[in-house]
């Protein structure tokens, strides 16, 4: 029953969230049909609607209920706090209004000028971060009171249960009551025992336990040595029962922040990925395509001229190919503008004593096989601008930790250095704009690992934002 409620509710909230934007998309043209005065609000209603413009219209709502449902707003929200579900609602809007924007320029729709957009994500945001406020705040007060609760049992005593125990007992407006804690004897039974919380059976006398309580929630806290004794049962006995199973996530002793649910042919597995996956990598790399694609194309007289300037100013090649690390180790060959002198890599050893670099990178700041015009290409980042090829072809990413030579990736001696791998490598990234060669390799390589553990499209968006302003000033370039 309480199941069928959840999904009624859910339901429910989907069909308020489309109205608001169909609410929010009607505001905005009554003020610009308003504003611009070209024909009367009673004109623009009485106007006949094409099925090719209505086919389209509920497409985008279907964009914005995929949206929302990527960022999770319609999971339980009951122990996430008011700014996360805010500022996964205002992802969620702004990305929409990109698509709006894409679809504008793609089908021409006069319609979406850049003021009805701005507009329009102005009212959306406002409406729907407003309504979820409201609606959390009300659900909190009827939680508090005592209405709308949930029965958690929490399997484990050690301090993490303890503490999440404490959370949930301190806040009531979550809307949990808390039933008890269920564990065997162990040798630091005595400081949960300090604490102040019931243990309401052993591990032996849970399933006796779920058949006499009315028990909504389970929450295993158990270390992992205990995997294999009792999570097996536990997780039986939630499903015979119809008990929700909350696992903490941290139970690995591990930071990484991705673990995914995948459903294969007869298995159910818990992975670690590298930077999610599902929907947001599918709209991390239809962005690649379409920035890079319409990046090279715009760019593609200063392409031209770097490269000409290349040619009549030294000789060899144009482009320098050089194979890399990507994903998983893979090896793919990267493209750059030349800026050194052919065979540049072949006199690498001899100039080894003057690196200047810490860890496995090579670099120094006067590289004597650095052209002129190379230094200028350099310190303007335009060498890396073929790497937009890069992009297209699937081996990078706008956004991602550095491809690095296999010469520096032979040079790494620590494991926890290597989990950058997992990802696609990128033309930039957080080190991008955080100095560059200005950070030791330590430092560069932690930045990578937060960028994994942190990554959203949120964080790729404000990185490409910062890439702009970074390369112009020239910070770290070398």
């Amino acid at each position: 029953m309480t199941e069928n409620r959840n999904r009624l509710s859910i339901s429910a909230l989907r069909l308020f969230d489309l109205s608001l934007a169909l609410l929010s998309f009607g505001l905005t043209t009554v003020l610009i049909v308003h504003e611009q005065h070209e024909l009367s609000i009673s004109q623009f209603l009485s106007m006949r609607i094409k099925i090719a413009n209505l086919a389209l219209f509920l497409c985008t709502l279907f964009v914005y209920h995929a949206l929302f449902r990527m960022f999770g707003l319609y999971h339980s929200r009951r122990l996430s706090g008011a700014w996360e579900e805010v500022t996964d609602l205002l992802k969620a809007v702004t990305l929409f209004f990109g698509a709006l924007a894409g679809i504008g320029v793609l089908f021409s729709i006069r319609m979406f000028s850049p003021a009805f957009l701005l507009i329009y994500w102005a009212i959306n945001a406002i409406v729907a971060c407003s309504s979820r406020l409201a609606l959390r705040s009300a659900l909190r007060r009827i939680r508090a009171s005592g209405r709308n609760q949930r029965n958690l049992l929490v399997v484990g005593t050690n301090s993490r249960a303890i503490a999440f125990g404490s959370r949930i007992a301190e806040s009531p407006e979550l809307g949990y009551r808390l039933l008890g804690f269920v564990d065997d004897d162990w040798p630091g039974i005595h400081l949960f025992r300090e604490s102040g919380f019931q243990q309401v059976c052993d591990h032996a006398g849970l399933a006796e336990f779920l058949r006499r309580n009315v028990v909504d929630e389970m929450a295993i806290y158990l270390p992992f040595e205990f995997l294999r004794r009792d999570w097996t049962e536990i997780a039986r006995l939630c499903v015979h029962h119809g008990i929700r199973l909350r696992i903490n996530s941290d139970v690995f002793g591990l930071k990484a922040r991705w673990f995914a649910e995948e459903h294969g042919t007869e298995h159910y597995i818990a992975s670690y990925t590298g930077a999610g996956e599902g929907w947001p990598l599918v709209i991390k790399r239809g962005l690649d395509i379409a920035v890079s694609a319409t990046l090279i194309v715009l760019l593609a007289p200063l392409l031209v001229a770097a490269a000409i300037a290349i040619k009549l100013t030294s000789k060899g090649p144009i482009f320098f190919l050089q194979e890399r690390i990507g994903l998983n180790k893979r090896r793919f060959k990267i493209y750059k503008f030349r800026t050194m002198v052919p065979d540049a890599e072949k006199v690498m050893h001899l100039l080894e004593s003057r690196n200047e670099a810490q860890g496995p990178v090579f670099k120094i700041k006067a590289d004597p096989r650095i052209t002129p015009i190379g230094r200028l290409l350099r310190r303007s980042s335009i060498d890396e601008l073929p790497q937009l090829l890069n992009v297209l072809k699937g081996d990078m990413s706008l956004v991602g930790p550095r491809p690095l030579p296999v010469r520096d990736y032979e040079g790494f001696n620590e494991d926890w250095q290597r989990r950058r791998f997992s990802v696609k490598p990128g033309i930039t990234c957080l080190w991008q704009v955080n100095g560059r060669s200005g950070i030791s390799f330590d430092q560069w390589m932690l930045l990578d690992l937060q960028y994994m553990d942190e990554w959203s499209l949120w964080l790729d968006l404000k990185i490409l934002a910062k890439t702009v302003p970074a390369v112009l000033k020239g910070v770290g370039a070398a």
